[in-house]
């Protein structure tokens, strides 16, 4: 069982990554059976972009502020650990965007796509599911889709919905939305495709952000589930994602 450790800049991190190296070994993440990042959700999300291509599991140690889709280390060998894993599959959103100047960009994210205003004024966004017009102007701060992994993060500060990680849903959520007031946003099939249009894009520009990566000045989003860059995460068999996700719907 070959790993390969990385960690992030926090002190205990690196000490934790050290101690697990002079046990373990450290092998190149191209030998490497698993990949271990050491330190908080940030670390696991960008360790997913950068080797999803790899298509090796991933099992993420906590040493972050909260580390929601990481392991919290413990006196058991961490072979035992890995040995005794629950398998969850994170499937990405596929996000396009089309800028006010017609550039086109492309982008991944595990978490959510968002949309937000650049300025002052409120963003005007035209939503569409599947083709039709579900929304013909939500005023707002922003607008996300989340997948449900990511449903914990960004999405459940905007008040979006919990999902489990089985339940092949997505969310979309409203931030800050001045009309409709009272609209708390939708449950979506993973299989639907979404669209984002900024209306009135002159003067209420735009940016969109998959997961840590931005674009400004867009006119138009386009978003799917996709089967592209799937990645497996490992959580400890005694502390599964799936209890934390159930838990956290009954926190007040």
């Amino acid at each position: 069982m070959k790993f390969h450790f990385l960690s992030s800049n926090n002190p205990e991190a690196k000490e934790a990554e050290k101690k697990l190296v002079n046990i373990h070994g450290q092998n190149s993440v191209d030998e490497a059976d698993y990949i271990i990042p050491i330190g908080g959700d940030g670390l696991l999300l960008r360790s997913l972009h950068s080797f999803n291509e790899l298509n090796k599991p991933f099992f993420g140690i906590n040493f972050g502020s909260i580390g929601f889709l990481m392991n919290n280390i413990s006196d058991e060998d961490l072979k035992d650990m890995i040995t005794n894993a629950k398998k969850s599959t994170f499937k990405p959103l596929k996000m396009s965007a089309l800028s006010n100047n017609n550039e086109k960009f492309e982008a991944y994210a595990y978490n959510e796509v968002s949309l937000m205003r650049q300025t002052h004024l409120a963003s005007k966004i035209k939503i569409k599911i599947n083709n039709q017009v579900k929304m013909e102007e939500l005023i707002c701060d922003g607008v996300l889709l989340s997948t449900s992994a990511g449903s914990t993060a960004y999405n459940l500060s905007a008040h979006g919905s919990i999902l489990p990680l089985d339940s092949n849903i997505l969310a979309l959520t409203p931030i800050s939305a001045f009309r409709p007031r009272r609209w708390r946003g939708a449950l979506l099939s993973e299989i639907s495709k979404i669209e984002f249009e900024v209306l009135e894009n002159n003067d209420r520009s735009s940016s969109v952000t998959a997961d840590n990566v931005e674009f400004r000045n867009i006119n138009k989003v386009n978003i799917s589930s996709s089967d592209e860059n799937k990645c497996t995460v490992l959580f400890d068999s005694k502390h599964s994602i799936e209890d934390k996700i159930l838990n956290e719907q009954f926190n007040f």
